[in-house]
């Protein structure tokens, strides 16, 4: 006899179940939730910063800029914005030949534009926004290469 037959409704959850429940919720409730509720807030808080953190860290830039880039090309955003400082660093640097800052003010014109593309690909067609995207990688590619070799990296 190690196995008693199932009473018929035992398994299942019943009306008189329901109405327990109900009732030790109403009972509990206010006992549990303003003891459970700070640790909560805690938990969603600590887990919330380390999200920021790691998406932060994937874009490249500091926690207190990742507002600044948000979206479907946030990526991009960063990465126009370090190149645009790199930029801008090359034209005051002391070692910069004339030609080295020409190619500084123009690619800063550039990159503009490439900013102006990734916002309006934000409004696209998926197809259409991932091609765009793709091409304004393509030119950060070459404008980050070309910024190392005159930066001497």
């Amino acid at each position: 006899m190690a196995r008693k037959a199932k009473v018929e409704g035992e398994g299942r959850f019943t009306p008189k179940k329901a109405k327990n429940a109900v009732a030790v919720a109403k009972v509990l409730g206010p006992v549990v939730i303003p003891v459970v509720a700070p640790y909560a807030v805690r938990a969603a808080g600590a887990a919330r910063e380390v999200y920021d953190r790691y998406q932060a860290r994937k874009l490249g830039v500091a926690v207190d800029q990742l507002g600044n880039y948000t979206g479907r090309g946030a990526a991009l955003h960063a990465r126009i914005a370090g190149i645009a400082e790199g930029c801008r660093d090359l034209q005051k640097s002391e070692k910069a030949t004339p030609a080295d800052v020409e190619f500084a003010k123009d690619s800063l014109g550039t990159l503009e534009q490439l900013s102006a593309t990734v916002r309006a690909a934000e409004r696209m067609p998926a197809a259409r926004r991932k091609a765009a995207h793709r091409a304004v990688a393509g030119e950060l590619e070459r404008l980050e290469g070309q910024l190392l070799h005159r930066l001497g990296i």
